[in-house]
């Protein structure tokens, strides 16, 4: 399912989410889509998320959601 699946089965925002978390929007974005993997957020932030999107089981936010297209991480390797 993944964070965004989660946000849009509320209804919510991206806004709305950090309003109740104090996490900013393009945070949130950036674990929707993967440019931060939800993997390597912290407990407490991925609690905040959690408790905003009611979310009781948290590796729910883990689960692999959909990149929207020209999102995807770039690789950043410099030669």
């Amino acid at each position: 399912m993944g964070i965004r699946d989660l946000r849009k089965a509320r209804g919510m925002t991206q806004r709305d989410v950090s309003k109740l978390t104090g996490i900013g929007p393009s945070r949130i974005g950036d674990y929707e889509t993967g440019f931060l993997p939800p993997k390597n957020m912290t407990l407490e932030t991925a609690v905040r998320i959690g408790d905003a999107l009611h979310v009781r089981d948290l590796r729910k936010l883990l689960e692999p959601g959909r990149t929207p297209p020209g999102r995807e991480k770039k690789n950043r390797d410099v030669d």
